[in-house]
């Protein structure tokens, strides 16, 4: 356990970003099943500017690897080219 003040702060922030950072990444992963599930191409055009966004987001916070944002939201265009 920590002993400085500061430290104890510390272990609370982290907490509070720790649980902000699970939040987003759940709620992308959500919005790519989503993505992947739809049959509609127009609306598939619409999610996909929403889940390019998210991972954009995730990845210039380092929540996720840049790469793998780009390698997600590759794959998902050419779903939904497909479509």
């Amino acid at each position: 356990m920590a002993n400085h003040k500061s430290a104890k702060k510390r272990i609370k922030s982290n907490d509070v970003k720790r649980l902000r950072n699970r939040y987003q990444h759940k709620t992308a992963r959500t919005f790519l099943k989503k993505l992947r599930e739809t049959t509609d191409k127009v609306e598939a055009e619409k999610l996909l500017q929403e889940v390019t966004s998210m991972l954009d987001r995730l990845s210039k916070r380092n929540i996720i690897h840049k790469n793998k944002a780009a390698n997600l939201k590759s794959s998902l265009t050419k779903q939904v080219a497909t479509l």
